[in-house]
C-alpha cells in the first residue's frame, strides 16, 4: 500500500471514525467530530503532502497505520 493519500481518501477514512462533513469552501472540506469537539480542514488534492497529512492525523489522534487500515 502506498504512503500517499488523496484528500478524498482521507475524508472517506475520517468519516468512518465519526467525523461528519460540516461544509466545503472551494477545494477544502471542513470536518467536525461532535464527540471529541475537533474540527479538521482537508484539502481535496490528488496527493496530500507528507507534512499536511501528518498534521491532519496528529490533530485527529490517528497514526498512519490507522489511516491505512481505514482506507
Amino acid at each position: 500500500m502506498s504512503r500517499t493519500f488523496s484528500g478524498k481518501a482521507v475524508v472517506k477514512a475520517l468519516r468512518r471514525t465519526g467525523y461528519v462533513v460540516d461544509h466545503q469552501r472551494g477545494s477544502h472540506i471542513f470536518l467536525h467530530n461532535l464527540e471529541k469537539n475537533i474540527s479538521l480542514v482537508i484539502p481535496l488534492h490528488k496527493e496530500l503532502k507528507k507534512g499536511t497529512l501528518h498534521g491532519i492525523l496528529k490533530r485527529a489522534g490517528l497514526s498512519l497505520e490507522d489511516l491505512k487500515g481505514l482506507s
